[in-house]
């Protein structure tokens, strides 16, 4: 049986690719508005204290590329041809789905790198990936979350248990874990937006196998506008922990799937400045990148919108 040929439409936030394309990044992020002086500076400095560029491209690049090697090699029913489109950078959204068609392309499945749903996340991406889909004449079967998938969790499970290996067997017990996602506007919440939800969803998930009881989730990275987001922030909620008696400390980024700028700074670096003042012992969970688990969750929330049609 001949397989049929699919578009793979891989979806991520984008990154600039060095400091000279940061104030372009941040003005298509601000929705054409440039940033203050000030602001891009801080910006930029952000990107200069994690060695002046972020692996996200990169990581995005393997990723795309292992997931569309993944399920070539284990679907007995299509061939995937994938495709990489960026929310903030180019080649954007909708740069990919017009290569898509270009190429010939009828059917496509897309996905972002980001499992949990929220209408102002996964549901952005998934509009501008329809929108380019119906003007190209793309079918686009769109997956919106995957935060269940058991090979996701079992990457993370694992992640939570090397991490706990590296706290004394004596106080393994009294380690806190604080599992975050990036904060959104609080407005989500009384859209009845699933987001908070399916980011307890995992945690507990997580949790629940590696036997953990003291855990939390916590919001980071918010944006700096007029309205408030999720919080308490990351830092503030550190400090309230502290005032708690919690020393020991796990935060796991568990919203984000690669190393970024969210990770490498707003974590290694301001998290454990912070730590090291306040006199806690902190450990992150390593980002998932590339690893095969997470490839394989990926695989298989991707097929689950074709097995549906059927």
């Amino acid at each position: 049986m001949s397989k049929r040929t699919l578009g793979l439409l891989v979806m991520s936030y984008g990154t600039p690719a060095s400091l000279d394309e940061v104030e372009a990044y941040y003005t298509h992020i601000r929705r054409g508005n440039p940033p203050s002086p000030e602001k891009l500076q801080e910006l930029k400095d952000r990107y200069q204290a994690i060695g002046g560029v972020s692996p996200l491209t990169e990581i995005t690049q393997n990723q795309v590329s292992e997931l569309e090697r993944y399920l070539n090699e284990t679907s007995d029913e299509y061939t995937f041809k994938a495709y990489a489109g960026m929310k903030h950078v180019y080649p954007f959204i909708a740069d990919a789905v017009a290569q898509m068609a270009q190429d010939g392309i009828t059917e496509a499945v897309g996905i972002v790198l980001a499992p949990h749903y929220s209408v102002m996340s996964i549901g952005a991406y998934n509009k501008y990936a329809a929108e380019a889909a119906q003007a190209h004449g793309v079918q686009l079967h769109l997956v919106d979350s995957y935060h269940l998938e058991p090979k996701l969790i079992e990457a993370l499970v694992i992640r939570v248990k090397e991490c706990l290996s590296k706290f004394p067997p004596e106080l393994q017990s009294d380690v806190k874990v604080l599992f975050t996602a990036h904060s959104l506007p609080e407005k989500i919440l009384e859209m009845g937006d699933p987001y908070a939800k399916q980011l307890h969803e995992t945690a507990e998930a997580i949790s629940n196998q590696v036997g953990v009881t003291n855990w939390e989730t916590g919001w980071q990275s918010a944006g700096q506008t007029a309205v408030p987001w999720l919080g308490p922030d990351l830092l503030d909620k550190m400090q309230q922990l502290k005032e708690e008696g919690v020393t020991n400390l796990i935060i796991s980024p568990i919203g984000f799937v690669s190393d970024h700028l969210e990770v490498l700074y707003d974590i290694d670096i301001e998290a454990q400045d912070l730590a090291s003042e306040l006199g806690m012992h902190v450990e992150r969970t390593s980002s998932l990148n590339t690893d095969p688990l997470f490839i394989q969750a990926l695989a298989s929330a991707v097929l689950k919108p074709l097995q549906d049609k059927k």
